[in-house]
Order: C-alpha cells, then sequence, then structure tokens
C-alpha cells in the first residue's frame, strides 16, 4: 500500500455506496479534515467524501504545500507534496473500495491549488475536479498533455488572492493538457458563496 499516512475524514455514501461517487474534499490554509464535509454535503448529498488534513503547517495552520509569501510557491515543495497527496488518494481509494472513476476532487484555495498541480503534473488520481479560488501553482512547469480530465474553476471577481487572472492562466494551461475546462467568475472575493455551491452541483449533474 502506498502513502496511507494523512490524517483524514471519510464518510461513507448514505445510499447506494456503489453507485456514489466520491467527493474529495481539499480544504484551504487553516483547515482541516472536518472544514469542508458540510460543503461536499451541500454539493452531492448522496456522496461519500474523503477529506484529508494537509501536512504543512504555516504558523499553526495546515497548508498542503510550502509558500514563501502571500501567493509565492515553493514549487519545489508543491511537487513532492502533490506526489505524496496523490499516492494517499490512491491508497485511499484501495483501503475504502471506492470507484476510482467516480472520485471528484473539490478544493478551495490552497486545497484547488495542489489539486491543479497534481493535475498539471499527470498524477491526478480523479477524472474530474472543481477548483474554487485557484491559482497557477507551478509557474514553470510545462504541463502534460493528453488528460482526460472535466474542470470546473470559480474565482470571485473581487479576490484580492486568487484574482480572476489567475484562473484565466489556469484554465489555460489545464486546456493545453486536454482537460475539458469550464471557468466562471462569481460576484465575491476569496470567500465563497451560495452561488458557488449552485454551481458545483449543477455542473457535477451535467459532467458525464
Amino acid at each position: 500500500m502506498k502513502d496511507f499516512s494523512f490524517i483524514h475524514r471519510f464518510v461513507p455514501a448514505p445510499t447506494s455506496p456503489i453507485e456514489a461517487r466520491t467527493l474529495l474534499m481539499l480544504h484551504g490554509t487553516g483547515g482541516d479534515e472536518n472544514d469542508l464535509l458540510d460543503l461536499g454535503h451541500a454539493i452531492d448529498s448522496g456522496a461519500a467524501i474523503l477529506s484529508p488534513r494537509g501536512k504543512v503547517m504555516e504558523r499553526g495552520a495546515p497548508r498542503f504545500f510550502r509558500r514563501l509569501a502571500e501567493g509565492v510557491f515553493d514549487e519545489e515543495d508543491v511537487v513532492r507534496r502533490a506526489r505524496e497527496l496523490a499516492g494517499f488518494i490512491t491508497a485511499a481509494v484501495v483501503h475504502y473500495d471506492l470507484r476510482a472513476e467516480q472520485l471528484v476532487a473539490v478544493g478551495y484555495s490552497n486545497g484547488a491549488n495542489i489539486a491543479a498541480a497534481m493535475m498539471l503534473l499527470g498524477i491526478a488520481p480523479f477524472p474530474k475536479a472543481i477548483l474554487l479560488r485557484a491559482m497557477v501553482p507551478l509557474s514553470t512547469l510545462s504541463p502534460v498533455t493528453g488528460i482526460v480530465a472535466q474542470v470546473l474553476i470559480s474565482e470571485g471577481r473581487l479576490d484580492p488572492i486568487a484574482q480572476p487572472e489567475n484562473g484565466q492562466r489556469l484554465e489555460k494551461l489545464l486546456r493545453q493538457s486536454g482537460a475539458q475546462v469550464d471557468l466562471i467568475l462569481q460576484s465575491s472575493g476569496h470567500e465563497l458563496t451560495e452561488n458557488d455551491v449552485t454551481a458545483a452541483r449543477q455542473w457535477l449533474e451535467s459532467a458525464t
């Protein structure tokens, strides 16, 4: 079994576990394995939820990778942590007897960035992703090609951290890799809104 050392929560699907999708909930800076459970239930009340806690600590706040300053990432650490997290997810799929093709990453802020990194590196164990307030995690990377994935990026028009152009750049990189990408802008800042939940739910219902 690969790395299974992440502190995490697993919530089984309430009904029809064989047919249910699994939402991989990836928290933002300062969150933990419990932080996005309600968001996951709101997006898909019938899904199982797998929610790991980031291993990196920044002044007591959990993250999925190191940063050097606000918006400046330690990209060597991004790559290492992305591979470590991908290994955990693969192990969790086996451990909890999940359907890998039904795995959907739902990342917020730092969690969205680590999900994007896994896709750009070609190591993502999930075929769909919802990236909320995402940035480009690897500025010098030439993304792999041939990615078969569907991605929703939801950015805030007034976001001072993940400014809308970040989502546009990420959309371009993922499209170059082969992913199908939808980019939407919310009338909000870095915080999540009910519109994000509605958009994510509708996107999942329409994604094939």
